[in-house]
């Protein structure tokens, strides 16, 4: 498991999955250079008939916390339950990321065992912090900046073969990120002299931090639509029944009642259009008859590819109104640049996407979350992010949450994306 804190990270889990694979794939490391970097990310690396366009597949295989409360099966047990194309996985990381990693590694090794060679250069990115720093893959970036590695092709965990996010829409669609979203933390402070709890001030700090919180709850960042929205709509809106088909393919005319409706349809849809911000963590008093000397809340910040750091943390300090409340940034890092959706690199992408599943719509979408694959685009101009899994709604809701778990058969078909990618490239 991650943790931001790395000193409590049990890194002997981490030593053991490395050091398992070689044994679990030994074809597959007989031909593939392997080499550690930052500590525990791992870089393959698979010599292609030319290393002049090079593809890199990544994955992550940290994964959050995860404790048995609430879960139908432990988190880190990995049971299979059901039969036929109902029988599922359990386990923490089946979606988030280690299921694709798994898929990486299955595809490249049947194809060794088949003797393939790839016509490039193909290097697997597996990095070990991705749900907090990423330091190891921007480590791994820099070692292919001192190399003068610039990969043609980035391929890592992001949108996936989703339904219901579209009213008309009755096709399955695969959502493909072209960028993604900023991401820092934002940590709003109040300082106070402590004292006993039987004589509380007017305004605590606890009193004070909450008002803050409810101040920037009540103002949402401001809603627009970006060119990679627009995109979007056009090319999923082209297949929904009418009277939608009309609306979301003339957008010089719907286009404003498209954003209110957007704001309103559900989270998932609001979160495509605005940068979002919101209270993860609170702390406050060590003790129950103790006024908090200090009251913190963290923000988790997404920023719109269309904004900046700088502006949402301007309308957080616009929005709390209060100068008793210091912000403090951590670890900020701005929106992706948008990769074309035109070009080899995309028309490949989205060939073996519409091979492995023969009725989606694929469409270019941006990002909402932060994955490793954003470190990347210094050195390369088509970054992607898709996970070749089809994810139900209450699936998708389980990322970061209870019950993570993923079909088989759902699985088995990531392998073959893999396969087919690899043959593609």
């Amino acid at each position: 498991m991650s943790r931001l804190d790395e000193s409590r990270i049990e890194w002997e889990h981490f030593d053991r999955f490395v050091a398992e694979l070689p044994e679990l794939y030994p074809g597959l490391h007989a031909v593939l250079d392997r080499e550690l970097v930052a500590g525990h990310s791992m870089l393959y690396r698979w010599p292609g008939a030319s290393s002049a366009a090079p593809t890199v597949l990544m994955a992550h295989y940290d994964v959050v916390p995860a404790t048995d409360e609430r879960w139908d099966h432990p988190p880190f047990a990995a049971e299979l339950t059901g039969d036929g194309d109902e029988q599922l996985l359990w386990s923490r990381g089946t979606l988030d990321d280690k299921g694709a990693l798994v898929c990486i590694l299955e595809a490249v090794s049947a194809a060794v065992a088949d003797g393939f060679t790839p016509a490039n250069d193909v290097y697997l990115s597996f990095g070990h912090n991705e749900e907090t720093t990423g330091s190891g893959a921007r480590a791994i970036v820099s070692l292919f900046e001192s190399r003068g590695i610039r990969p043609a092709l980035v391929v890592d965990e992001g949108g996936a073969i989703v339904d219901g996010i579209f009213p008309g829409v009755t096709k399955p669609i695969a959502v493909v990120g072209v960028s993604e979203k900023g991401i820092l933390s934002v940590e709003l402070t109040v300082a106070q002299d402590g004292g006993h709890a039987s004589t509380p001030p007017r305004l605590s700090a606890t009193a004070r931090l909450a008002r803050a919180i409810v101040r920037l709850d009540m103002r949402p960042f401001p809603k627009s639509f970006t060119p990679a929205n627009l995109e979007m709509i056009r090319t999923i809106g082209a297949h929904a029944r009418q009277p939608y088909r009309w609306i979301f393919t003339h957008l010089s005319l719907t286009r404003g009642l498209l954003l209110q409706l957007f704001a309103r349809l559900g989270d998932e849809t609001n979160a495509m259009i605005r940068t979002t911000g919101v209270v993860t963590r609170l702390s406050g008093s060590q003790a129950d008859n103790a006024l908090a000397e200090t009251a913190s809340a963290t923000v988790n910040v997404r920023v719109a590819i269309n904004s900046s750091v700088d502006e949402a943390v301007e309308h957080i300090r616009r929005a709390i109104r209060d100068d008793e409340v210091e912000i403090w940034v951590h670890n900020p890092s701005e929106p992706s640049p948008v990769s074309p959706t035109t070009g080899p690199q995309w028309d490949a992408l989205r060939t073996v996407i519409a091979a492995t599943y023969p009725d989606v719509i694929v469409s270019p979408y941006v990002m909402m979350g932060a994955s490793d694959s954003r470190h990347f685009t210094t050195i390369s101009s088509a970054v992607y992010r898709f996970t070749p899994f089809e994810m139900s709604r209450e699936e998708r809701g389980t990322l970061h949450a209870v019950n993570e778990r993923i079909h088989v058969a759902t699985w088995l078909r990531g392998i073959e994306f893999y396969g087919r990618l690899l043959r593609a490239l």
